[in-house]
Formats: structure tokens, sequence, C-alpha cells
């Protein structure tokens, strides 16, 4: 694994299983089974924490029987640790489809022009993807939902994203005073 290959992270482990040497992953991809489709997962440097022999699902997390060997504390110890794969072995996404990775760092415009910050995260906090982004001043952040209606497009070459979000979604700050309220 080289330095300039990008990581994307797809998981994270929850613990040991028993005292086998089995281990809980977490899954964060969309279909939940794809985080075993892609080879080994690495740590956040590219190095190979877990081989998968062999993966059952379970209550919300996959046991996994890895074909290397750790202890039940090694596991353990290794609790929360993220884990990832090289972009480059993950599907292309499809059109209007974005990685969330892809995102974070865009600069967020609206349509009129503002400055409306920098995305810091992409979260779901059980309903829909919300963009969490830190306001142009770095001292507050704020969410817009990540639909076409309130981004309606985003532009990855050019590392923007245009906003045209209601302005009660907006840190005071950063809205526009209508003209009803004079």
């Amino acid at each position: 694994m080289t330095s300039e290959q990008a990581l994307v992270c797809i998981g994270a482990i929850g613990g040991a299983h028993g005292v086998q040497g089995e281990v809980r992953v977490r899954s964060f991809t969309l279909v939940p089974e794809d985080c075993f489709a892609y080879g080994p997962l690495l740590d956040e440097n590219g190095q190979e924490v877990i081989q998968p022999k062999t993966v059952r699902p379970a209550k919300n997390h996959f046991v996994v029987v890895p074909k290397s060997t750790k202890t039940r504390e090694d596991w353990e110890a290794m609790k929360g640790t993220k884990l990832y794969v090289p972009k480059s072995a993950l599907p292309p996404p499809e059109e209007d489809e974005y990685y969330y990775d892809d995102l974070v760092g865009l600069t967020v415009l609206h349509t009129d022009g503002r400055d409306l910050g920098q995305v810091k995260a992409v979260q779901n906090f059980g309903a829909d993807d919300l963009l969490e982004i830190i306001a142009p001043d770095r001292r507050s952040a704020y969410y817009l939902p990540f639909t076409n209606d309130v981004i309606p497009v985003v532009r990855l070459e050019e590392k923007e994203i245009l906003a045209e979000p209601d302005e009660s979604y907006l840190p005071e700050s950063l809205q526009i005073a209508s003209e009803a309220e004079d």
C-alpha cells in the first residue's frame, strides 16, 4: 500500500466475540455484507488488520473468524479501531451518488454566491444524510440536509457544492434578513 493510495473507512472493530479468537465487526457500507467484499480490512496506515476466513451476521454486527490468530484480549484492545479498504477496490459510485469521503473538505457556496463554509463530515442520525458544515468563521458548525432541493449541485472536480437552503437552516451570521422584517 503506497501512501498515495486513498483509504475509505468501511467498518470498525466491535471487540472480541467469545474466547476462540473471533472478532465483532460493525459495517458502515450501504449493504452491510459488502464490508467484506473488497479484500483485507486495513488500519488507517494501510496495514492489514483482518483477513476474514468466515463471516456470519449477528444482531447489529458480523462475527468474523480471521485467518490470523489473535487473543480475546488483543481484539478487546482494538475495539473501536476503524477498518479501511483502498478506494480503488470500491466500485465507482452511480450518477448522483457520492462516497462520503469525497464530500469532506469541499467548499459550500450558496447559489447566490455566499460562502457557507466547508464540509466537515456527512452524518446520518436515523432519517436522511446531513452535511456537517464548518461556517466560514471556523467557530461554529451547522447541518444541511443532503437532498437535491437543498444541495442541487455537487462539483467534485471543482471541490465545491452549491446549496440553496432555506435561510432558517443557516446560522444567523450567514442569513440574509428578509425585506419583510423591516
